[in-house]
């Protein structure tokens, strides 16, 4: 942990190199005819783009393993940032549309929608389903790829979910059913003069959120960085395949704690995520739950105010008013290994890697490109 987190977190890159500037710069009116500084020098030029998002590869777990990825690590570029909260909902959604979570407003894993708090990957909460209740176009009104109907490449039994058309929509889906096919289907659509494909591989998260950082996380790069090779085996002339990711990640294992009992005694409900935990207060208690919160978590924690979030501008400028409303009152931001528990966020298994917070692990991410010429 460097002095710097210790005083307060990094912010996202909004106005650098960061994943919402990727799209409006490969598919703006210039096209990679003027990219950047940020991205890699190869990418200019490129008459047709590849760009595949390995979930959850940070840029600091990958210079970690760079003895499992020899043909990543072979890549040009360095590191850019994602979004803050750093979670795959509202990353990836930044990521196709190049907007900040407070501009499209997909701002966490878990997000309190008024009547009900909705898990937004799986659009419901534990009554079920909420598509019917708030439809993905108006919660998330924002159109990916700048409006174009790109090719996509993601799992096959993501296609026509409510996550999906909120940060899909529009889209041509190729869903696949094994990894080994994408290279292939990627291969065919270069071949059919497509100008801009997206991929999305999400092996590395499960693997990290399940097994935590060792043989299996390992495994699973090599596998990983073998796909990476097999696209770049397909590429045409005058092509290039862009590598980047939503987020890093953060090994917590079981150090996972509940908010101290002073604070959620103030506290109705909460939202967010282990990393990016949202307090709602009890009516007429938000400057007492924040003290509470500060001096029982300032430790482990950045304690934070919504009103300071939004004035520094974590969650990205232009915060809409509908937006604003899906917020806490103070956000729980780990600065230590920790995930800040809330009985009503639970799954099938305890995570060991998690991300949502402000780390250097999970806010840097690659920006890589390999050219054909």
């Amino acid at each position: 942990m460097n002095s710097k987190q210790l005083l307060g977190p990094r912010l996202p890159a909004y106005n650098g190199g960061c994943v919402t500037g990727i799209i409006p710069a490969l598919l703006g009116p210039s096209g990679t005819n003027e990219i950047p500084n940020w991205m890699p020098s190869c990418i200019q030029g490129a008459r047709q783009v590849v760009l595949l998002v390995i979930d959850g590869l940070g840029w600091h777990q990958l210079q970690k393993n760079l003895a499992h990825c020899p043909n990543i690590g072979a890549m040009q570029g360095a590191a850019i940032t994602t979004i803050a909260p750093t979670t795959t909902v509202s990353a990836l959604t930044s990521i196709t549309t190049g907007l900040a979570p407070a501009e499209h407003g997909l701002v966490g894993y878990r997000i309190d929608m008024g009547s009900r708090v909705m898990q937004m990957l799986k659009w419901g909460d534990e009554k079920g389903d909420l598509r019917n209740m708030y439809p993905p176009d108006l919660i998330q009104p924002c159109p990916p790829f700048m409006g174009a109907s790109v090719p996509v490449l993601s799992k096959a039994e993501l296609e026509g979910s409510a996550f999906t058309e909120a940060h899909l929509r529009g889209v041509r889906p190729k869903g696949w059913r094994a990894a080994s096919s994408i290279a292939v289907e990627i291969g065919q659509l270069l071949r059919a003069g497509e100008k801009f494909i997206y991929a999305y591989y999400d092996g590395v998260d499960k693997i990290a959120h399940e097994r935590g950082f060792g043989s299996f996380y390992e495994a699973e790069l090599r596998s990983t960085d073998a796909l990476v090779a097999n696209i770049r085996e397909v590429l045409v002339d005058d092509s290039v395949l862009i590598v980047t990711a939503d987020h890093g990640q953060v090994m917590v294992g079981t150090n996972t704690l509940p908010p101290n009992a002073e604070v959620l005694a103030m506290t109705s409900h909460q939202s967010g995520e282990g990393r990016f935990r949202w307090l709602h207060a009890r009516k007429g208690t938000e400057v007492e739950l924040l003290a509470r919160a500060q001096h029982h978590h300032s430790d482990v924690a950045w304690v934070v105010s919504k009103n300071q979030i939004i004035d520094e501008q974590w969650l990205g400028p232009r915060l809409g008013a509908a937006t604003r409303k899906r917020l806490g009152d103070v956000a729980l931001v780990p600065k230590e290994p920790i995930s800040f528990d809330d009985p009503a966020d639970s799954g099938p298994y305890l995570l060991q890697c998690r991300h949502g917070a402000l780390t250097d692990d999970e806010l840097d991410v690659p920006l890589l490109a390999i050219a054909r010429n």
